[in-house]
């Protein structure tokens, strides 16, 4: 049975003032469906820019990367979104909640885009939302939300389109550390239901959550071991 995710000897390579810059040096890296790996390393690491490759933000320069069997390589930009769209969903430090609308109109909108009917769209968003504890905050707008609880709504918004696969970018940077406990609770309440978690972070204590923690340096891995 092949990898979930399968990155064989990726290189990205930025041109900046006529001089390559390699952000990634032929990094090979499995990651199995169910898992819960936490990516480490300081910034310019490269851990970045692989949790862009891995969620198909951004393409490898060489090397060749398989999603769920997916030649990622090959696909277009079109068919690029659309795997993100269905396997994808993504958590960041910020939140980047529109303050505009209520938690359960920030979780519905990426189903919009998805084309998932109105009445389905209502159904989802009030049981993701219900699944991460906030079914009595479906109305609130987010400057009425605790941070703990924005957080949350994000998370609620990223698996609304049932992906397989979470990748979550330091999303314990802006929670105190009761709430970022909290936080990565749900991540495994949610790695124990076959989702695939990836965190991405530079603090120890959330990557002590994950079952495997893969260190990064100078665009390289350096370590890559279960957490026991």
């Amino acid at each position: 049975m092949s990898a979930l995710i399968d990155l064989n000897m990726v290189t990205r390579v930025y041109e900046m003032g006529g001089e390559a810059l390699y952000a990634l040096k032929g990094l090979t890296l499995q990651i199995d469906k169910g898992a819960y790996v936490a990516i480490m390393g300081t910034s310019g690491s490269g851990k970045s820019t692989l949790m862009n490759i891995v969620g198909c933000l951004d393409r490898p320069t060489s090397g060749t990367y398989s999603l769920d069997d997916v030649d990622i390589l090959s696909c277009s930009d079109d068919q690029l979104a659309e795997v993100r769209n269905a396997k994808i969903g993504f958590v960041f430090q910020q939140f980047n909640l529109l303050s505009s609308m209520s938690a359960i109109g920030n979780v519905m909108l990426p189903m919009v885009y998805a084309g998932v009917p109105a009445a389905e769209r209502m159904e989802r968003a009030v049981s993701v939302l219900q699944q991460v504890g906030l079914g009595e905050r479906l109305y609130h707008r987010p400057n009425q939300l605790s941070g703990g609880q924005q957080q949350r709504v994000s998370i609620a918004r990223a698996l609304s389109n049932r992906p397989s696969i979470l990748l979550a970018d330091e999303p314990t940077g802006a929670l105190d550390s009761h709430t970022a406990e909290d936080t990565m609770r749900l991540f495994n309440e949610l790695v124990s239901r076959g989702i695939t978690v990836i965190v991405v972070t530079h603090d120890q204590e959330t990557a002590n959550h994950a079952r495997r923690i893969v260190r990064m340096k100078d665009g390289e891995i350096v370590d890559d071991a279960l957490n026991v």
